[in-house]
């Protein structure tokens, strides 16, 4: 059954986003969307087009394939077929000097295209803009971020346990749990914003896999299919007694995702001092959470965590070796890996209505990766899980 954004929902967006303009960049003229999930957001449908939004006049979203599909989806009020750029620029009564783009993921040769009809002198990006308003979510979003959050809680903490078996590959597990999570109402896709990144669910892997070299910006690993495809799960690797299974994907629900990561212990367990820094993992994860109020600077929030950490422990956390990365947490909305990210260089302070994927990890070696990550919302009184509570580290004997 189709599901429509509702119109209030489209309306707000458009009204906040000219307000940001407004304030950011008071001289603006017209902005151009052309990335599906920036149109998805705005209008609604995710179809090839543009959207043009004018200064001085209504946004309209121009449509070349599918606007059967666009008109049948949405309920953006001014939706227009189109064959080529020409005949939205001949519905223009004056071209702007200055058009405001995606420049982060519009291509060199659509933007050439585009240029040929709409002869503008200069592009300026319109990526921070469209960020800070996608980073803070209104209720309708959070409620799409909450049913995947209990999907990611029921799948990862209550029906991977009964799926592992000893013998069975990486790339088996993996389609497995695919399979399982559509089931369940997952959308299939985990997006992410990363320039060329591809993700089919997420990172599948069984001891020394999950520290093994990804070029993926996270602190965990996978050895995947293969060089060609460096994704899921290898099929050579199986499971044996005493493995570390470390399971770290994405949930959806009508575009709106969360990211968890759960950690079991197939056969037999860990070392104390694995277990010990899967614990401590568990807690840095709580302290930052606790955090995630209006107001807190994410800087802040990343180098008081850091500070507090015995060096000892820094050794392989947030990744194995040298492959370590610079944060503790990310925005995550309609793409896993969105603004603002728990690091340094974030000095805006959070509101309420953002959304956080936390993920302290430590790796071993020949053990794997352990620790954990959940999905959060800020809130006045601090971050409030939304994928479940589970410390990880489920015993599966």
């Amino acid at each position: 059954m189709k599901t429509q954004v509702p119109f209030n929902e489209l309306k707000g967006r458009m009204n906040r986003f000219r307000t940001k303009m407004e304030t950011s960049t008071p001289d603006w003229q017209m902005a151009v969307i052309f990335s599906k999930i920036n149109l998805y957001y705005f209008t609604g449908t995710m179809q090839e087009g543009m959207l043009l939004i004018p200064r001085e006049d209504e946004a309209v979203f121009w449509v070349r394939r599918s606007y059967e599909r666009a008109v049948d989806e949405s309920l953006f009020p001014f939706i227009r077929p189109m064959d080529s750029f020409r005949e939205a620029a001949a519905s223009l009564k004056k071209f702007p000097s200055v058009v405001h783009l995606e420049m982060e993921v519009v291509p060199l040769a659509l933007y050439q295209r585009f240029k040929k009809y709409f002869p503008f002198s200069e592009a300026r990006s319109v990526d921070g803009q469209i960020a800070a308003l996608r980073a803070v979510k209104s209720a309708y979003e959070l409620s799409r971020m909450e049913e995947a959050g209990k999907i990611h809680q029921r799948v990862l903490e209550h029906l991977v346990p009964k799926m592992l078996r000893e013998g069975m590959s990486e790339a088996e597990l993996a389609s497995q749990l695919f399979s399982v999570m559509i089931q369940e109402g997952h959308h299939g896709v985990t997006r992410f914003g990363m320039f060329d990144t591809e993700m089919v669910l997420g990172q599948i892997g069984f001891g020394e896999s999950s520290i093994y070299p990804t070029y993926f910006n996270g602190p965990g690993g996978s050895y995947g299919l293969g060089p060609a495809v460096p994704l899921l799960g290898s099929r050579q690797r199986t499971l044996k007694k005493g493995d570390l299974v470390f399971v770290d994907i994405g949930c959806g629900v009508e575009g709106y995702h969360t990211d968890k990561t759960m950690t079991y212990v197939f056969g037999k367990s860990q070392p104390p001092e694995v277990i010990s820094a899967h614990h401590q993992c568990v807690d840095i994860q709580n302290k930052i959470a606790e955090m995630l109020k209006p107001g807190a600077v994410p800087a802040a929030i990343y180098n008081t965590v850091m500070k507090d950490i015995e060096p000892d422990f820094l050794n392989n956390f947030m990744g194995f070796g040298q492959r370590k990365v610079k944060f503790l947490g990310h925005g995550i909305g309609l793409l896993i890996d969105e603004l603002p990210v728990i690091a340094q260089g974030f000095s805006e302070p959070l509101q309420e209505g953002m959304a956080f994927a936390l993920e302290p990890k430590k790796g071993f070696a020949g053990i794997g990766m352990v620790g954990i990550e959940n999905t959060f919302f800020v809130t006045p009184q601090g971050g409030r899980c939304v994928t479940g509570d589970n410390p990880g580290l489920i015993q599966v004997f």
